[in-house]
């Protein structure tokens, strides 16, 4: 926890009791860091605005339009400068605030897209959507946001009042569920003259790490194939199919996957596979995740797929073309800012949990069937060194922002734990006190280091020295999207453009309504069923 001496510092100079000359000068950075703690928590109410506001819009990766709207008109109407269509991306931005001249630079960043089929309500602990088949934040998106907003806002106000240089810099991760956003961005320059990256995951925990995490880089392609359409019945020799290319190309792939490393991850879906059975398909598509824990690695899967492609192109009689949607670099996090986080974890600490909400997210794990019901957290993950032989797993382009620019991730706990992610189960609590909870914790840890950075010359060194002299002495950064390689804006647009005028009417209105749960009705916790809803009268 804070401690009393800086916490009766806070309160005086809040009281406006303090000496002009601590008025003056900047007070320590526990000082500060305590000041910090309360100009959050009195921005909670924001923080939960934000969070129901972004779960409400539930946009899928490119056609995030509303969430930028919304979360730029925030940052702009307190002074906050916008650039917009940042690195060809439409919902795309950069915000910038500066104080004084000169100073560090730092980047809040987190992703704001939301998951394909995963809609739910918010704190119904079992299957509900609110609009089925639409697009939900089936992992928990719409909440970092909040986190670095109220984060930032607390500090700005700090910088402004002890007159400390620096500049703040906020942004959002466009398409990360499609790893589609940060290397474009990185190509752009966003983050030439950053000092330091703070990025913001949600989690079950509040967490951070240095190294090499468990986890993969990859890149994601599509292959399209063409061929010759025909009667698939009157004349079919004459057609040429690009699906049975599509098929035989994973098949190919599929039996190459046994002699290829065990840390390899991979998985396709066919994105066009024709348009009716009676017509040879005369153009089809798969779309690939090739997953690997190092560039060379994923370069080699890379390869692997493109002469698999063009064996089944050759065996069909047809062509392929391949297109890269997105890339995501091995992630490697700063250590000496991972150890600054982790400091001011253990002076924040996890929420207090009521007996309500520990009760809601054992249910939720219970019809979730997770290996573990035990409710939420209780106990601070310890900052641990990364393991020898990272375990393999899923991806953040957050890893591209990091060979680029010293970078951390910071999990706050704003969900539960044991979900199998990527599902409408993650979505359950996301708009509920727990989700409240864990982003206020979140915004407490990201003020703090952020004061930290500003602070703390030695800091910025050392972050700076752990970049150069370790992390990239032997490895570089290696981009794996080319100079004509564009986002793939075009993506998600028709599901959006399905779902979206029903979802519209279910938009949070804060003005209304002190939460989303409130518009919806819901309360919380909600632990059974209506009777009706059960089968009975």
């Amino acid at each position: 926890m804070i401690s009393q001496r800086s916490a009766i510092w806070a309160a005086a100079w809040l009281m406006g009791v303090g000496t002009a000359a601590a008025v003056c000068a900047a007070p320590p950075v526990s000082a500060l860091k305590s000041q910090s703690v309360v100009e959050v928590e009195a921005r909670a109410k924001l923080a939960q605005e934000i969070n129901d506001s972004l779960f409400s819009f539930s946009e899928l990766a490119f056609q995030e339009f509303e969430t930028a709207k919304y979360l730029t008109g925030i940052l702009e109407s307190v002074g906050f400068a916008i650039q917009r269509d940042v690195a060809g991306l439409p919902s795309g931005w950069v915000a910038s605030w500066t104080n004084g001249t000169g100073g560090p630079v730092i980047a809040l960043g987190s992703d704001i897209d939301g998951i394909p089929k995963s809609n739910q309500k918010p704190g119904i602990p079992w299957r509900e959507p609110l609009v089925a088949g639409a697009p939900g934040h089936g992992e928990g998106h719409n909440s970092g946001q909040a986190v670095n907003i109220v984060a930032a806002l607390a500090v700005r106000d700090l910088m402004k009042r002890h007159k400390i240089a620096g500049t703040l810099v906020l942004w959002p991760g466009v398409a990360e569920e499609l790893v589609a956003g940060k290397a474009f961005m990185v190509r752009e320059g966003v983050f030439e003259g950053v000092d330091a990256v703070l990025f913001t995951h949600v989690g079950n925990n509040l967490e951070t790490a240095w190294g090499q995490p468990m986890g993969t880089g990859l890149v994601s392609v599509e292959y399209t194939f063409n061929g010759e359409s025909a009667h698939a019945a009157g004349s079919p020799w004459r057609g040429r199919s690009a699906l049975d290319a599509v098929e035989l190309m994973n098949m190919g792939w599929n039996m190459r996957r046994e002699h290829l490393r065990p840390e390899q991850r991979s998985h396709y879906v066919i994105s066009d596979g024709g348009d009716q059975p009676n017509v040879v398909p005369s153009v089809a598509s798969v779309w690939y995740f090739f997953r690997e824990q190092g560039f060379t690695e994923i370069q080699n899967s890379f390869d692997i797929g493109n002469v698999i492609s063009e064996a089944a192109a050759q065996m069909t009689g047809t062509t392929v073309t391949r297109r890269i949607i997105g890339t995501a670099a091995p992630r490697h996090f700063n250590r000496p800012i991972a150890e600054a986080a982790y400091a001011n974890i253990k002076k924040v600490g996890l929420p207090k949990w009521t007996a309500d909400e520990q009760a809601f997210a054992k249910l939720v794990q219970k019809n979730a069937q997770a290996p573990k019901q035990d409710g939420l957290a209780v106990e601070l993950k310890k900052l641990e060194p990364p393991l020898a032989e990272p375990k393999s797993g899923g991806s953040d382009d957050i890893g591209d922002v990091s060979w680029t620019v010293p970078t951390i991730t910071i999990r706050y706990p704003s969900n539960i734990p044991d979900l199998p992610g990527h599902n409408w189960t993650d979505a359950i609590a996301m708009a509920t006190p727990i989700a409240h909870k864990g982003v206020v914790s979140g915004a407490k840890v990201v003020a703090m280091t952020t004061l930290d950075i500003l602070t703390d010359a030695k800091l910025r060194q050392s972050a700076r020295d752990y970049f150069t002299n370790i992390q990239t002495k032997t490895q570089k950064y290696v981009p794996m999207i080319g100079a004509d390689d564009k986002p793939a804006i075009e993506l998600n647009a028709d599901i959006m453009a399905r779902y979206k005028p029903e979802l519209s009417k279910h938009y949070y209105d804060p003005a209304k309504y002190p939460t989303y749960l409130d518009q919806l009705g819901i309360q919380f916790p909600t632990l059974e069923k209506p009777m009706e809803d059960r089968g009975g009268k």
